[in-house]
């Protein structure tokens, strides 16, 4: 796999952050999608088989919420066993932020660890700073630069080197 050098930019310094988390907890997930509800079925769901194809282990709420089980605490037992969170920014997710919905819950863990990929698609990163200025902060990809099943590539790359 093949990064820009602004790209290496954004993916290097979390490769070495979730690095220290592979070799302490080998046994949780590489990464952690958080994404808002309407995305669930939509672009959520092709970003995590993306991810999947490229052999990424994600925790991805539409396949780890057992039926009945209460649904934050499984959240929140998602993100403590993820090494890395990955933010599906989009219009819905800047909607469900603004709204205090979970997935702004799920954003306020994930900004606590400073391990956290922003992925936009359909927003640009100043309609995220209008929103969540931290989550702007953070290098991220976007898919106005490239396809969705590109961008979920190069993160299953750089989580592939996690277990190295």
């Amino acid at each position: 796999m093949s990064y820009t050098p602004t790209e290496w930019r954004t993916v290097e310094p979390f490769t070495q952050k979730a690095s220290e988390q592979a070799q302490a907890h080998p046994e949780r997930r590489d990464l952690f999608l958080c994404h808002a509800w309407p995305d669930r079925e939509g672009s959520a769901k092709e970003l995590h088989a993306h991810l999947k194809s490229n052999g990424a282990s994600v925790w991805f709420s539409e396949e780890d919420l057992p039926l009945g089980s209460l649904m934050i605490r499984e959240i929140d037992k998602g993100l403590r066993n993820s090494r890395v969170g990955i933010v599906l920014v989009t219009p819905a997710l800047l909607k469900s932020i603004n709204d205090e919905g979970v997935a702004e819950k799920e954003l306020a863990v994930l900004l606590s660890t400073r391990r956290v990929i922003p992925v936009l698609h359909g927003v640009g990163f100043n309609d995220l700073n209008d929103v969540s200025p931290m989550l702007a902060s953070h290098a991220g990809l976007s898919t106005s630069e490239s396809s969705l099943d590109v961008v979920a590539a190069k993160v299953a790359a750089a989580a592939a080197a996690l277990a190295d």
